[in-house]
């Protein structure tokens, strides 16, 4: 039985999750329809330049991203620490890039306005101050302001109205380093398994290729959250960017041979850190999408998980046991 999106969003379990968005149509997100001929390529800058300008505005992060030819990808990471740094102007300015707000909201932003407001106004505002800071650190809001964006847009384009996505989208809640890892590298190696790409680099619209890039700088792309290797750091990835990149390239090749292969001296070391074993990775980096629910990681952790306390089974937990040991 589906699960209410509250009950799949818990911030005190983890911050991190994968969504999925699917197309509805045949004439897709993305890509060349068959049918017509039609090439919908262009889309594809939509979807990345919409995706990184909300992280700008919104207290959450991309840690990975992949826009396929009918769906999405991303992992998103919500820093709820950040918002709640934000003071009451920087909220309202932050949520009126998006949407209108309200009169007093408006009002507010001014100084010569705001000074002008009475008590019982103020009030108000501070209500609303508190709703938006909850909505900028909320991964429906976030979801919603991407896919009403890109649905807008292509409904304009190709002159219709009506439903552009299946629906919500799919949420899994990725609760500990081994799920945030294995999924980002399931994400960012979607376009290799699809065949649209040879390696990372050429792989166009995701979050490897844009880190290669700035990594070629000796640099980390500032829209996606950083790397750092410090596995007890909650600001930054639990590993080191090369660390990565060179799992990202062992199992992209493991993937297209068809075979486990032999883990280079490179990696070794993170995934003997991480207790996964070759074969679990691959299988991970392949299906993560399909080995899990709506929680993700260790058994441990899905025990841990407050997400679980009305449930007589946790879903998943076969997976979890077999997958992380």
């Amino acid at each position: 039985m589906p699960r209410a999106r509250k009950h799949q969003v818990s911030l005190q379990d983890t911050p991190y999750y994968h969504c999925i968005s699917r197309c509805v149509r045949r004439s897709f997100l993305c890509g060349t329809d068959h049918y017509s001929g039609k090439s919908y390529e262009h889309r594809r800058g939509w979807v990345e330049q919409r995706l990184l300008a909300l992280t700008k505005t919104f207290a959450i992060e991309v840690c990975a991203y992949a826009v396929m030819s009918n769906h999405t990808h991303v992992v998103l990471c919500v820093n709820a620490k950040q918002a709640q740094d934000w003071d009451a102007l920087a909220v309202l300015e932050r949520w009126h890039q998006l949407f209108a707000g309200t009169r007093l909201t408006q009002l507010y932003c001014v100084k010569a306005e705001r000074e002008s407001l009475t008590s019982a106004e103020l009030h108000t505002v501070e209500r609303l101050v508190a709703l938006y800071r909850e909505r900028l650190t909320n991964i429906s809001w976030f979801m919603r302001a991407l896919n009403e964006y890109i649905a807008r847009e292509a409904n304009k384009e190709d002159g219709c109205t009506g439903r552009f996505w299946e629906g919500r989208f799919k949420s899994q809640a990725l609760l500990d380093e081994q799920a945030v890892l294995s999924c980002m590298a399931y994400v960012d190696l979607n376009p290799i398994r699809a065949k649209l790409a040879k390696t990372p680099e050429q792989s166009d619209f995701t979050s490897v290729r844009l880190r290669i890039k700035a990594a070629l700088k000796g640099k980390q792309p500032e829209p996606l959250k950083a790397f750092d290797g410090d596995a007890n750091s909650l600001e930054k990835l639990p590993c080191q960017l090369n660390q990565y990149l060179d799992l990202i390239e062992f199992t992209g090749r493991a993937i297209s041979k068809g075979t486990t292969g032999a883990i280079p001296a490179s990696v070794a070391p993170l995934l003997e850190r991480l207790a996964i074993d070759s074969d679990s990775w691959l299988e991970l980096s392949q299906e993560f999408e399909y080995q899990f629910s709506h929680l993700a990681g260790r058994l441990s952790s899905l025990q841990r998980c407050r997400q679980t306390d009305l449930c007589q089974r946790i879903r998943g937990s076969s997976n979890a046991r077999r997958l992380f040991g």
